[in-house]
């Protein structure tokens, strides 16, 4: 112990568990010598295995070296469902780096020769310190390492990896983000890809990285010397969190990129397929609730050991400050794959005490159909992907019947779904854009999926995108239908920022990036995913009320609730509570029924604890062609008055501004709201007369 390669003052031990296997032995290449055959260490199980660990310390061996394992036992996947196959040097589960070379070169590396690399150098973190945001202050910003500077007008001097995003640093500093969540940067292979271009006939890449090779090595091609990959992870953290910025991972521990029975076999499958993968009883087939031919055996003793001490080792090793568990739901399955009800591995995962402070997030879904948001849970700490507060407020967004009721509830923290487990609106991660669909800009400028480049001949990609064009399909030159558009995506980021719960942001969102419709761009390595930091500039006007309005939201707490409102607040049959109070058109009372496209709100500045603060009137209209017409409420007291702060539909500057800035409006006013916009009023002391 432990399991891996571990460098001792006696040498470096290595150990892997395998339980199945007949024989097991050490293949290494020294440095200097990779284009020659590896040195096999054949371990004799009477003095090098140890229970189900295989094991050897191998003395005098230089730092550089490469190594792998050669693994010998049944192969009859049919029958036991044993996969070994002694021709392949296998990756140990453990490696925490790949010998993988730059961005396309993987595949020549792998089972042909050694590849796992040892953690040798020293790192020096200085004073690095975790920022621990308050999860309730947390706004967190989705992004790819690779996409995020590899564009030639992101102008940074090392496009694509992770010493491109220190270049970036300020930028999203100036912008109010508080964490950025990476994609998958655990090595995958991303060349796996069949698919080819339609056009071109150029092979498609794996881009996004949802297919792991390994749990714990950092990729490679992400950093701009293939060599230095632990370092430049650990140079990036250190730099994020001297801004202030925390760094969260996507993990994907439901599957690998083994796949099905055709798969490439790289690791788990010839270490110990039986123990690693969910089969079926019966025929041995793997159980495929992932969508990506096989399902790992996560609650097994072996398996869920290996995922905790991944966890520690980036918590421990890496700083990273937290995780989103890639369709986590199968971290609830039991080794028949069945639904656990004190699932092991989630159990182990919120007691554990290296990964106490660490900010967990599920997505609470998987391939198979289990769908346990509020079901899946980490203590009190956890949070998960609401995808109904994605679906809710897009369809008001797309003036569908019957959403106001829904979309009050997400705003409120969707107490429907949190409050009876006990938990809260900081649960609950609200988005309306990901990775995973249509970008905001595209989400009012498509109806359909346009994937026709995937090569899949568009059957890939959701079907249910809930989204609506605006009126013309793709790009236009129609003033009328951009200002829609326009209007659109600042209602759309206004109720994202202004309901509780914490808000995720897909990068570039805040400056109108597109994908030219295409609604699953996990193979466009290309100017379609790259995010093209012209449209900066181009769209800065939407940037700035971006900016502003996270500002806004960071600003006063009445925005950032830890509780839920008192019940009666947040029922349809009551319009009043002592913290928020609903309202329809005209200063009546609000509308429930499925006609109904409007819907108003009063958050009541005086419920904040230990700091009272301004009100807030918040005014949506979801209708596609009608005006609404909302009534101004009293202000508190007749020290304050009301000032417009935000118009979705007023031409910019005058969209959002600060409240010493904003319009005066009175009680009592008439205030006409557009088609799919909003507008914000906020309280502000009366000046006295001097």
């Amino acid at each position: 112990m432990p399991l891996g390669a571990k460098r001792t003052p006696q040498g470096i031990n290595f150990a892997i568990f395998s339980r199945h296997a007949h024989s097991v032995a050490l293949a290494i290449t020294l440095p200097g010598a990779h284009d020659q055959a590896p040195l096999i260490y054949p371990l004799d199980p009477s003095v090098h295995k140890t229970g189900d660990i295989w094991h050897i310390l191998l003395q005098g061996a230089p730092p550089g070296l490469r190594y792998g394992y050669r693994i010998i036992g049944p192969n009859e996947p049919q029958v036991s469902g044993h996969f070994y196959n002694g021709k392949h040097i296998l990756l140990d589960p453990y490696a925490r780096a790949l010998a993988s070379g730059p961005w396309g070169e993987i595949r020549s590396y792998l089972g042909s020769e050694p590849c796992c690399l040892i953690d040798h150098e020293p790192y020096d973190w200085e004073d690095d310190q975790f920022p621990k945001t308050p999860i309730q202050d947390t706004i967190v910003y989705e992004l790819h390492v690779r996409g995020f500077t590899k564009h030639p007008s992101s102008q940074v001097a090392h496009p694509g990896t992770f010493l491109g995003l220190i270049e970036k640093i300020d930028y999203l500093r100036k912008l109010g983000i508080t964490a950025v969540e990476l994609l998958p940067v655990t090595e995958f292979d991303e060349n796996e890809n069949l698919f080819t271009h339609p056009k071109t006939g150029e092979p498609l890449k794996n881009y996004w990285g949802y297919n792991p090779l390994l749990f714990g090595a950092p990729k490679a091609a992400y950093s701009s010397n293939p060599g230095a990959v632990l370092r430049e992870f650990r140079d990036m953290v250190k730099a994020f969190h001297r801004a202030g910025i925390e760094v969260y991972l996507d993990m994907v521990f439901n599957h690998t990129a083994e796949g099905g029975e055709d798969g490439p076999t790289t690791s788990f499958r010839g270490i110990d397929n039986t123990i690693y993968y969910l089969l079926d009883p019966w025929t041995k087939a793997y159980l495929n609730y992932s969508g990506c031919g096989n399902t790992c055996n996560c609650n097994h003793p072996i398996t869920r050991k290996l995922i905790l001490d991944m966890l520690r080792w980036w918590v421990v090793e890496m700083h990273v400050d937290g995780f989103r568990f890639d369709l986590a739901s199968i971290l609830s399955r039991g080794v028949d794959g069945s639904i656990l009800a004190n699932p092991p591995v989630v159990e182990m995962l919120a007691e554990d005490p290296v990964l106490r402070d660490a900010k967990i997030i599920a997505e609470a879904w998987d391939a198979g159909g289990l769908y346990q948001v509020v079901n899946f849970s980490t203590a009190d700490r956890g949070a998960e992907w609401n995808g109904r507060f994605r679906d809710d407020v897009r369809s008001f967004m797309c003036g569908h019947r019957g959403k106001v009721p829904e979309l009050a509830t997400r705003i409120a923290g969707s107490s429907d779904l949190y409050r009876a487990h006990g938990r809260s609106p900081c649960n609950s991660i609200n988005f309306i854009t990901s990775h995973d669909g249509f970008t905001l800009a595209d989400l009012v400028s498509y109806n359909t999926k346009h994937n026709l480049n995937n090569g899949e001949k568009n059957r890939d990609g959701d079907n249910n995108n809930i989204s609506w064009n605006s009126g013309v399909e793709g790009p236009t030159t129609d003033q009328q239908i951009l200002a829609l558009r326009q209007r659109r995506i600042r209602t759309f980021a206004v109720i994202l920022l202004l309901s509780h719960g914490v808000p995720m942001l897909a990068a570039g969102d805040e400056f109108g990036r597109s994908q030219e419709g295409n609604n699953n761009a996990w193979c466009q390595d290309n100017h379609i995913s790259w995010i093209d930091w012209g449209l900066m500039k181009k769209n800065k006007d939407l940037l700035h009320f971006f900016t502003m309005l996270i500002r806004l939201r960071r600003n006063h707490k009445i925005f950032r609730r830890t509780t839920f409102y008192p019940q009666d607040g947040e029922t349809k049959h009551l319009t009043a509570s002592p913290d928020i109070c609903w309202f329809g058109q005209n200063g009546r009372a609000p509308d429930w029924s499925a006609e109904s496209r409007t819907l108003a709100f009063l958050l009541k500045g005086a419920s904040v604890p230990l700091s009272p603060e301004d009100d807030f009137f918040v005014m949506l209209n979801g209708s596609t062609n009608t005006p609404a017409v909302f009534t101004v409420p009293a202000p508190p007291s007749k020290e304050r008055r009301w000032v417009r702060i935000i118009d979705s539909a007023a031409k910019p500057p005058l969209d959002i501004s600060l409240p010493e800035q904003g319009m005066s409006v009175l009680k009592g006013q008439n205030l006409f709201v557009p088609p799919m916009g909003c507008m914000v009023l906020q309280t502000l002391m009366k000046k006295r007369p001097t």
